[in-house]
């Protein structure tokens, strides 16, 4: 099949110039400012992406330490986008940079289509990232998806954190985000491209109407007369940013105080001091560790939120109850203790080892004999078979080996969820146990702090 190039670039406009070279200085201040030495670029092939890869393009080119990288996802879902993403790439060689193209290989069965395939970018992406070695990946949201977004989190009841938006500079999937171009409109980056006499796809979808942000851009039109606009939302968004990031604050020294980490990894919390705190700031304490622990992009949402900390803090055990990934108890008593750990069922599926598992691990494995076996070792849940095996040789008076107390004390289900390795099927260590010599890290408590 023959490769198309980009479509025929508008003619410029007599503004454009200047407002090119204004966009294009105001995106390298941000990559100066953000951007780490090796970076990617993630580019779709449309007006944004292109713009924002022809100005880190010269930034890269400014100085010889630093080093551009250029990735395409194809979900597969347009027929399209196969060819785009090959246009991508031949623009990427006549630039001199390095391209790949990440294919999503299918949706899971039973989920939202644009969550799923919004999900598996961002995995698709931060595997690609890490295996590159870049320190971050750079995305050409504007200023206008930055007023969207905001519409769109009003419209879902959200509250503080959800109304700051996008961030600039993020962390998610294990990899850094940078979102150099939030304080541009996308005219302004079609400007550039315009100048440039750079082409670019516009994708159908942002037409469709049943996506909510498509709607939320037409609403932004129809609220222009009452001087509604992009840029006054998109800075709205930023200082509700500052905002949530002063609470953060608060919210980071209650966790200080108030949470220790079980034996099985669980979070055990102090109920009385959650309950002395204000509850806007046990809300958004809960909310944290639910994201992070279940590796979601966002916590649950307010409503949700409050309805769980209004069951905490009432008098009397809370009975396990599953929100975001995770289930979430309390119990009363001379300590009384909120208990919060990743919902077994919802743990992800074993990876490779070694590496980074379930948002929250990193699990190293020990130097192996042979006789263990000839397959690869695996990072996953224990789960029911893992309990039930590590009974067994907890009662072989050959293995030598006792789970410790704090391993014992903690719920079954938090146990279910623990890390542990397996070869051929057989399992070969439980760090959290205190079987096998397998290194394991919790991600999670510098996380926090974020």
């Amino acid at each position: 099949m023959t490769v198309p190039d980009f479509p025929p670039a508008p003619r410029a406009g007599p503004d454009d110039a200047a407002r090119a070279a204004e966009t294009r200085a105001a995106l390298r201040d941000r990559l100066e400012a953000l951007a780490p030495p090796r970076l990617g670029v993630a580019v779709s092939g449309g007006g944004d992406s292109l713009a924002l890869l022809l100005v880190a393009r010269g930034w890269a080119a400014a100085d010889p330490a630093r080093r551009l990288e250029v990735a395409t996802v194809d979900h597969r879902l347009r027929a399209e986008a196969a060819e785009e993403a090959r246009a991508v790439a031949r623009l990427c060689a006549r630039l001199g940079l390095p391209h790949a193209t990440l294919a999503w290989a299918e949706p899971a069965p039973g989920r939202n289509l644009a969550a799923a395939a919004r999900d598996a970018r961002a995995a698709l992406i931060a595997g690609w990232a890490r295996d590159r070695g870049l320190g971050a990946v750079a995305l050409g949201h504007t200023r206008d998806d930055q007023a969207e977004t905001l519409l769109m989190r009003l419209a879902r009841g959200s509250g503080l954190d959800g109304l700051a938006a996008m961030r600039e500079d993020a962390v998610r999937a294990g990899a850094r985000w940078l979102r150099p171009a939030l304080g541009v409109g996308r005219e302004d980056l079609r400007a550039v491209l315009r100048d440039a006499g750079q082409g670019w796809f516009d994708d159908p979808s942002n037409d469709d109407p049943t996506r909510d942000r498509v709607r939320a851009r037409r609403a932004l039109g129809l609220l222009a007369p009452l001087g509604i606009e992009a840029q006054g939302l998109a800075a709205t968004a930023a200082r509700l940013a500052a905002d949530a990031d002063h609470i953060g604050g608060e919210v980071a020294a209650l966790a200080a105080a108030a949470l220790r980490i079980g034996g099985a990894g669980e979070l055990i919390l102090d109920r009385a001091r959650l309950r002395a705190a204000p509850p806007a700031l046990t809300r958004r304490l809960l909310g944290r560790l639910i994201r992070l622990t279940g590796g979601a992009e966002h916590p649950p949402r307010a409503a949700a939120l409050a309805a769980l900390e209004a069951g905490l803090r009432a008098p009397g055990p809370a009975p396990a109850r599953a929100l975001g990934g995770c289930l979430v108890s309390a119990e009363d008593g001379p300590r009384p203790a909120i208990r919060l750990h990743r919902e077994p069922a919802a743990a992800p599926p074993a990876v490779a080892a070694p590496g980074p598992w379930d948002a929250r691990w990193q699990v190293e494995p020990p130097e192996m004999q042979p006789e263990v076996g000839s397959g690869d070792i695996v990072i996953g849940a224990l789960g029911e078979p893992g309990l039930i095996a590590l009974t067994r040789l907890a009662r072989d008076p050959e293995t030598a080996w006792t789970p410790p107390e704090t391993w014992a004390a903690a719920p079954r289900a938090a146990r279910a969820a623990a890390p542990c390795l397996r070869r051929d099927g057989a399992l070969i260590a439980a760090p959290l146990a205190g079987l096998g010599a397998a290194t394991v890290h919790d991600l999670l408590p510098a996380r926090i702090s974020r």
